[in-house]
């Protein structure tokens, strides 16, 4: 899975200086210093490009089936240069980002990390990867889609990251089989909703939910701040939770388990992902990493737009993310050389059709989105639309203090703590604490 998760944050500045921000829990201080210390020892299997065994690595969070076919590409790319020897290495997302900064910062580290583009902002702050505007032509950068998203990210003036896909976003996903029409507005889904979840054995509970998805995660909980024309960030990248949007959306989630029935009360990922494809659950909220999964359990999915408001029109807003290539800021000569090839090669329209084909991805390049293979899919044609409705992804390292400072309060809702304006008047006080301590 692509989506946050909630990090303790641990970073080493430039100086030698172990500066820490702390969640509420107050984790193991002796035990995080541990951790890096034997990263840190063991650093020599971090080599950028080791001269002596010419080694040029990438790391990714890729699923299995994606890594085999980078895999490949490698092996084909490996043709140019017999000298050197091309390897990937998998991560989860947390360890990457954590090993790579502190591997990068001992001058060593992957050449290519492949990563969501959230991981822009505390890499580039960190001078761990490094500016990519000089080493690409200006034909070839323009060649990436500026609309209706920006593809390649860039901060504060800089690119650093090229993106071989773009989306990564929630979707409604249907069982056909159960929902032949899909719901567009929030009373439609109510609507159908009532009767799917009928209690047929009359045991008080729903024999099938209309809908489950992980809802307590603040991730997945965000597109619906859009139907009530909220957002977690202001023009300034400041939090915007205490607002009468964050109450709505709230409110509305908690009545679709508690008051219509028609979602589960409780549901983390696993949970959802299980009801959905064991058809207890009609409808599931989630991105195109479950879709094959789906597909190959020989299920008939449909897919659209997580529904709109029925008064105001407004469609829920998912976070759209770029993915792709960052460079470690040590790289230099042929090693520097050889990395910014391979960063073209990977991210080439023959290498992003083939994957977008195999994998259900959204490409990158501006001459592939009118591609007619591509768009008389189905699935890709309901992705790019909901696409069109989301939100980009905010590539400031805040975001992942304002989602740590989110997720207490709001998941207090559903267990009765707090009431969504209590919760919106707390997520917005603890992501500015959150903020403030990890920044001074």
């Amino acid at each position: 899975m692509k989506f946050p998760l909630p990090v303790n944050r641990a970073i080493w500045s430039r100086k030698g200086r172990l500066t820490i921000g702390f969640m509420k829990s107050r984790f193991n201080y002796i035990r995080l210093v541990n951790s890096l210390l034997l990263i840190l020892f063991s650093i020599s299997s971090f080599s950028c490009a080791d001269t002596d065994s010419k080694r040029i690595t990438i790391w990714t969070t890729l699923r299995p089936i994606e890594r085999e076919a980078v895999d490949a590409k490698l092996a084909e790319f490996a043709k140019r240069y017999p000298e050197y020897t091309f390897q990937q290495i998998y991560y989860q997302p947390e360890e990457l980002r954590s090993n790579f900064m502190v591997s990068a910062l001992a001058g060593k580290g992957p050449a290519l990390l492949h990563c969501a583009s959230d991981n822009v902002g505390p890499l580039s702050e960190l001078q761990v990867i490094k500016p990519l505007d000089d080493l690409f032509s200006k034909s070839f950068l323009d060649s990436f889609l500026t609309d209706p998203y920006t593809a390649n990210s860039s901060l504060n003036g800089s690119l650093y990251q090229i993106a071989d896909r773009i989306g990564n976003h929630l979707t409604l996903v249907y069982n056909r089989k159960l929902v032949p029409e899909p719901p567009e507005t929030i009373a439609d889904l109510i609507e159908i909703g009532k009767k799917l979840a009928a209690d047929q054995d009359g045991d008080g509970s729903p024999d099938r939910y209309a809908l489950a998805w992980n809802f307590t995660e603040p991730y997945f909980f965000v597109p619906f701040l859009g139907i009530y024309g909220g957002w977690i960030l202001d023009e300034n990248n400041k939090p915007t939770l205490d607002t009468e949007a964050v109450v709505n959306a709230s409110r509305y989630i908690y009545e679709l388990a508690n008051t219509h029935r028609i979602i589960p009360k409780e549901s983390d990922y696993e949970t959802a992902n299980a009801l959905f494809m064991d058809e207890r659950a009609a409808m599931i909220i989630n991105g195109p990493w479950s879709w094959g999964t789906y597909i190959k359990r020989g299920m008939d999915i449909g897919l659209t737009r997580i529904p709109r408001h029925d008064e105001t029109g407004q469609w829920a807003t998912p976070i759209v993310s770029p993915v792709g290539y960052c460079m470690n800021v040590n790289l230099e000569g042929e090693e520097l050389k050889i990395a910014t090839e391979l960063l073209r090669y990977l991210t080439s329209s023959k290498t992003q059709l083939e994957f977008a084909k195999n994998f259900n991805l959204i490409p990158t390049r501006v001459d592939l989105m009118a591609d007619s293979t591509l768009n008389a899919d189905p699935l890709y044609q309901a992705a790019t639309d909901q696409l069109k409705v989301g939100q980009p992804m905010p590539v400031i390292t805040e975001l992942r203090w304002i989602w740590d400072g989110m997720r207490p309060a709001y998941q207090g809702i559903f267990t009765g703590d707090f009431t969504p304006e209590q919760a919106a008047e707390r997520m917005q006080k603890d992501a500015l604490q959150l903020i403030k301590e990890n920044r001074e």
